[in-house]
């Protein structure tokens, strides 16, 4: 009698269990579902939604152990949920890691630029300087940068190594540069650029540093706007550098780029590498999510990329390397 009821018991028990854990994926999936309509939508242009959009390839992740959970579970609607969730979110992600093809002549004069956040002016000006030599920086845009840390970094040696610089007053950001500066600033640029002399062609640098969608995300969106608004007509022979505190997935960040700009790291392959927050003693996590960037305009190629981690910085510094075409 009681192995009878044990036995038939067990069967009861598992299909508890099973519709616990359906329950549990279908909840799980919530997430990365309402973030794919946020991005189909739009929604985090100037939103609180901004924020967890930051996280959507991890929610892709996640959707691809969901997918495989329910797949084992054989719930056969849910399975098509979560696998049509894999199938969109691949289809944004992919491209990141796969690089565009494209080679640059071996005759094309080569730029070699960096961005660094500064942690508002904490980041080591010797640590900077030695990136800038080490790497043979031509171009450095330098976003949360006070008084006293320019001072320091001229102190460091900046100005041996990058004699020319751009620094409108009341702004944080600057640009140091070793090349010919061609031009004045173009003040339809809503922050702070210049242009020099690559090998005979001019290029326009533009350092950019966004609000951060925390702190007012309608504000971030207005300054991504601005640079959208700014971009058609002068983005041919354009990079702009810096701190976006945005990642490709958000709207307003895709609307710049789609005025005919090229993200550096996903043109190379590199699309999914974080710079922020990295193993800074304010966080104690590791960087997450990208959102320094490096865009270019057609007249420019992408060659290579790379991230470097500077002392009492938060944000890891971008350096690239591009070709001038034309």
């Amino acid at each position: 009698m009681t192995d009878r009821t044990s036995k038939s018991a067990s069967p009861a028990r598992r299909s508890r269990w099973r519709l616990a854990a359906l329950v549990g994926c279908g909840v799980l999936l919530l997430g990365p579902a309402g973030l794919a309509v946020v991005r189909l939508l739009g929604w985090d242009d100037g939103t609180v939604l901004a924020l967890p959009m930051a996280g959507l390839p991890y929610a892709a992740l996640l959707s691809v152990l969901l997918l495989a959970v329910v797949a084992v579970l054989r719930a056969r609607w849910l399975t098509g949920v979560a696998a049509a969730l894999v199938v969109l979110q691949l289809w944004w992600l992919v491209p990141r890691f796969v690089p565009d093809g494209a080679h640059a002549p071996a005759d094309a004069p080569r730029l070699r630029v960096a961005t660094s956040n500064n942690y508002m002016g904490q980041v080591s000006p010797k640590s900077l300087v030695d990136l800038v030599r080490e790497q043979r920086i031509d171009v450095l845009a330098v976003e949360e940068q006070s008084d006293s840390a320019a001072d320091a970094l001229d102190a460091a040696g900046i100005r041996t190594l990058l004699p020319h610089r751009e620094r409108p007053a009341g702004t944080d950001t600057a640009l140091y540069t070793r090349l010919p500066v061609g031009s004045t600033a173009d003040p339809a640029w809503p922050t702070t650029n210049l242009t020099v002399d690559v090998g005979g062609r001019p290029v326009q640098l533009v350092a950019v540093h966004t609000y951060y969608p925390l702190g007012d995300a309608r504000r971030w969106a207005e300054d991504l706007h601005g640079l959208r608004a700014a971009a058609p007509g002068r983005n041919h022979n354009a990079v702009l550098l810096g701190d976006f505190n945005a990642t490709l997935d958000h709207k307003p960040m895709r609307d710049l780029i789609g005025t005919g700009l090229t993200d550096t790291h996903e043109e190379l392959g590199a699309g999914l590498f974080p710079t922020w927050p990295q193993d800074h003693p304010d966080y104690h996590v590791p960087a997450v999510i990208q959102i320094d960037h490096v865009l270019h305009g057609p007249a420019l190629t992408a060659v290579d990329v790379s991230e470097h981690a500077l002392p009492r910085s938060d944000h890891r510094a971008v350096v690239a390397e591009l070709a001038v075409l034309r």
